[in-house]
């Protein structure tokens, strides 16, 4: 079973809280736990690796919290993915070359990498505004050689 992590899930409620209100609002975590009913810790985690990756940005101080570092329409599931798990890839060897000892003589090596460069774009094509606005996702474009 192909899964994204509870964390990664949880981020991207946290980014959907972010993006839907105003653009300049800057928010704590406790007040995203509160709001997404999601534990602090875990908030806080997840928002210093979202602030790592880029997608927020950390603001210092009394009034400080986080805010997002783009327009939320610009920041792709795709984007979310990958600051908190690494690559996409379906195998091992699609996200990481090197990483497999069968690699060299693997007869489906290369169709787990095409398979996983179909999931990532298409990760990229959609925004987290889309989740929000529940806008229908695009259709697959599939290029099969």
């Amino acid at each position: 079973m192909i899964r994204i992590t509870r964390e990664t899930d949880y981020g991207i409620v946290l980014l959907s809280h972010l993006a839907a209100g105003p653009s300049d609002r800057i928010h704590t975590a406790r007040d995203l736990s509160g709001h997404a009913g999601l534990p602090l810790p875990m908030v806080s985690k997840i928002l210093k690796a979202l602030a790592r990756s880029g997608l927020l940005v950390s603001h210092r101080g009394a009034k400080g919290g986080y805010s997002m570092a783009r327009r939320p329409a610009e920041v792709s599931v795709g984007d979310v993915i990958r600051a908190l798990e690494g690559p996409v890839g379906i195998t091992e060897c699609s996200s990481s070359p090197g990483s497999c000892e069968q690699e060299s003589c693997c007869p489906v090596r290369s169709r787990w990498q095409e398979i996983s460069g179909v999931v990532r774009e298409f990760l990229e094509t959609i925004p987290i505004t889309h989740l929000i606005n529940r806008v229908p996702l695009p259709p697959i474009q599939l290029r099969w050689s």
